[in-house]
């Protein structure tokens, strides 16, 4: 069954079909009954989302990610869908890219869909402009927020972090004390995520009485051989390190192949840390020493504090989880 057949059922033109399943108030509310009733008698569309047109709730969530390819925003789809599945909803997943104007473009479709509220997976979403946040908090207005891994103050918004900035303290502090002294950080974005990671790493240093260095630092893709390319530069440039700590563990991959290229013996020459503990961390040789961030328990938290908010409860703006470094063969503590 189609629209049309919709249309030719209940006596009434496609338009007004498509204003029902829009939701659009231009319409009677006879009318309204009439289509609904012929959706249901035909089948049109899952009978649920007919019901919810008229009890202002489809039991569906909107899920948006910069990237689904990315192994960590991938699990995190993963746990969404399946939590979000055992409480009685569906989810429509849009994937973004990193263009502003792209993600208020998914963002406002979502809202065309009458969503029951938007969950935006990653940090990548919240701008350092206020004003190119507005989008979304006005859009709390309507309808409930949540943030998996990022943070935004507003009414009706709810934060699902991981304490990034503990975590790259606690790698630091463990590196430093297994005698590393020139320890590179390689990152891939100024998001909230990454910006406390950084902070973590360099309050970790100072906190050792080791100064922080600017030839220390460096962004890159998100890509293992770039960042092997990144390595491999700066080793023919003679910056001396000892260490190699990372915000994803895509990075450390290329940070294992350089010191296989030159020569390196890991860990004794070199100590590797990764970010996420992904597949990427048992797929090395050796394997990955890796923060584990907790995917599936700030999923899981998240679905659990949007089933609070549809509940009524008083469920907590902001919940933050600590992440665990998962000890294996590239570092020497």
């Amino acid at each position: 069954m189609n629209i049309y057949d919709v249309s030719k059922k209940a006596g009434v033109s496609i338009a007004t079909v498509s204003r029902v399943l829009n939701g659009n108030p231009n319409v009677s509310e006879k009318t309204r009954a009439r289509v609904l009733e012929v959706m249901e008698e035909l089948g049109y569309t899952p009978n649920v989302f007919a019901r919810g047109l008229g009890l202002g709730s489809i039991k569906t969530i909107g899920i948006m990610c910069s990237d689904s390819s990315d192994p960590y925003l991938a699990h995190a789809i993963y746990y969404l869908e399946r939590d979000l599945r055992t409480n009685g909803y569906d989810s429509i997943l849009c994937c973004t890219g990193n263009s502003l104007e792209t993600k208020r473009q998914y963002f406002e479709l979502l809202r065309s869909k009458k969503v029951d509220a938007i969950i935006i997976a990653g940090s990548k979403f919240i701008e350092m402009k206020i004003k190119d946040n507005a989008y979304i908090i006005d859009a709390a207005k309507e309808l409930p927020i949540i943030l998996v891994n990022g943070y935004l103050e507003g009414e009706n918004i709810y934060c699902t972090l991981c304490d990034d900035r503990t975590a790259t303290h606690y790698a630091t502090s463990q590196l430093i004390a297994s005698g590393c002294r020139k320890i590179l950080y390689l990152f891939s974005s100024y998001s909230y995520s990454g910006t406390n990671k950084m902070k973590g790493y360099r309050d970790a240093l100072c906190g050792r009485g080791l100064s922080v260095q600017d030839e220390y630092i460096h962004q890159c893709e998100k890509d293992v051989l770039a960042a092997r390319d990144l390595l491999l530069r700066l080793h023919k440039e003679g910056l001396p390190f000892d260490a190699v700590l990372t915000s994803d563990d895509a990075l450390a991959v290329g940070a294992v192949k350089y010191a296989h290229m030159t020569g390196r013996s890991i860990p004794d020459d070199l100590s590797i840390i990764g970010y996420n503990n992904s597949a990427y961390s048992i797929c090395t040789d050796p394997e990955l020493t890796s923060i584990d961030s907790k995917a599936e328990a700030l999923c899981t938290t998240a679905i659990n504090t949007l089933m609070g908010v549809f509940n009524g409860g008083n469920v907590p703006s902001r919940t933050t989880i600590a992440a665990d470094l998962i000890k294996r063969a590239t570092t020497k503590f």
